[in-house]
């Protein structure tokens, strides 16, 4: 059976799915394989809780007419996804970075979807599966797609452009981010910039920040769109506010009061609203859309606890977004702590990164500071101020959060730190 012959029976499927756990009647089953499991042997499973057809490439799993077997499932579900994407000739809106995307795009969902049908990624499924799946999802009641799309290694966006094949592109920003997959920073820009090298090669649109000279360099020969504030010459011109703690800008006169703390996250805001000008959403629209995003998944949520006031950061961390961190965290009024958790994916670099946020930390005005993980426990720590522990059943041990008043708390840390877990000892 062909590609277009399965996308046919897909079309008379509700969804797509990978996973019986999560299984709704009517979709389609994709048998996928890990180094840890094998979806083949829960192919019939899926058909009985209610999957119309499932996807194998085993001949022991081809066993109903319900089965479709195919020589890769995985090649099967790219090769679905870009075969239904130029069915639907949505216009798709393709984003990447370092740090940031799955704010950025969160907010360009909340602003277009003021004005048109979007469907965007879910949380951050926004790999090599993840992608398809997004695709996958998209109707011909979807008017603009918002994908985002993640990497740690070269060649990743490459392809997951070749899969979607955006018709617009934004790239966050360039930071220090799977330095041992890239091999470095300039690895790290070399990978992300295979967005633009496909955008600019089918003439397509590149949104810009002028703010940022990489950004810049980058796409001067090439068809963009861009912000930025007065100093520069842009398209759309957004002014930062303050910080305090919530980002504030300025658009077109209108203030803008957002629930996004820290500096670093104006120029989200300020790529979101430049996408709704380009799609000609209402200026009122726009305002209304960011200052009603509130942030979850642990992304820059602020909890509060008691007379305590938390900034949950424990979805991901890096050397770049751990620095803007805690600048950000320094400007904070009153009593503040800092609970830090392992970066991953840094390679040789690790120590190195890892030694540099504790001496940045140690430098600013922040009254004690906690890091947690085996990275940072080989750190100097050359402050009282400042403690490390190997695990956080070290730290679970020796502290007595709950006797903290009146403090404001920054959680931050790589996702496998889950450093969430905070939460429940205040």
């Amino acid at each position: 059976m062909n590609i277009a012959q399965i996308h046919s029976l897909f079309l008379n499927c509700h969804s797509v799915c990978t996973d019986t756990r999560t299984l709704e009647s009517n979709s389609m089953f994709f048998a996928l394989k890990g180094d840890n499991f094998n979806g083949n042997i829960y192919a019939e499973k899926a058909l009985d809780a209610g999957a119309k057809y499932a996807i194998v490439d085993e001949a022991s799993a081809n066993t109903s007419e319900q089965t479709i077997l195919v020589d890769n499932v995985l090649d099967t579900l790219q090769e679905l996804a870009s075969f239904h994407r130029n069915y639907l000739k949505t216009p798709i809106i393709a984003l990447t970075g370092s740090n940031g995307k799955t704010t950025t795009k969160e907010l360009i969902n909340a602003v277009l979807s003021q004005k048109y049908k979007t469907t965007a990624t879910v949380g951050n499924l926004n790999n090599h599966i993840g992608v398809p799946l997004t695709l996958l999802s998209m109707t011909d009641k979807t008017e603009i797609g918002i994908v985002e799309m993640g990497a740690n290694h070269l060649k990743e966006i490459e392809f997951s452009c070749s899969i979607a094949k955006p018709d617009y592109g934004y790239i966050t920003n360039f930071g220090k981010a799977h330095l041992e997959g890239f091999g470095g920073v300039e690895g790290v820009i070399k990978g992300k910039s295979e967005m633009y090298d496909f955008l600019s090669k089918h003439h397509n649109t590149i949104f810009v920040n002028n703010n940022d000279p990489i950004q810049v360099e980058k796409t001067k020969d090439h068809t963009h769109f861009s912000f930025g504030n007065l100093t520069h010459k842009n398209d759309v011109t957004v002014n930062f506010l303050n910080a305090q703690p919530f980002v504030k800008s300025e658009y077109k006169g209108l203030e803008i009061n957002s629930n996004l703390i820290g500096d670093y996250n104006f120029n989200n805001i300020a790529a979101a609203i430049t996408i709704g000008n380009y799609f000609k959403v209402d200026d009122a629209a726009i305002k209304k859309a960011i200052e009603g995003y509130v942030p979850s998944n642990n992304r820059s949520q602020i909890i509060n606890k008691g007379s305590n006031k938390i900034i949950l950061d424990a979805y991901n961390a890096n050397p770049t977004s751990m620095q803007a961190a805690l600048l950000n965290f320094e400007k904070q009024t009153g009593p503040k702590t800092a609970i830090l958790g392992d970066m991953f994916e840094l390679g040789s670099e690790a120590k190195a990164e890892h030694q540099n946020i504790v001496d940045l930390a140690t430098k600013l005005d922040i009254d004690y500071i906690s890091f947690l993980g085996e990275n940072f426990h080989q750190a100097q720590l050359t402050s009282e101020k400042t403690k490390s522990y190997a695990s956080f059943e070290d730290f679970k041990s020796e502290n007595a959060l709950s006797t903290l008043e009146n403090a404001t708390l920054l959680i931050k840390g790589s996702r496998g730190m889950a450093l969430e877990r905070v939460l429940d000892l205040l």
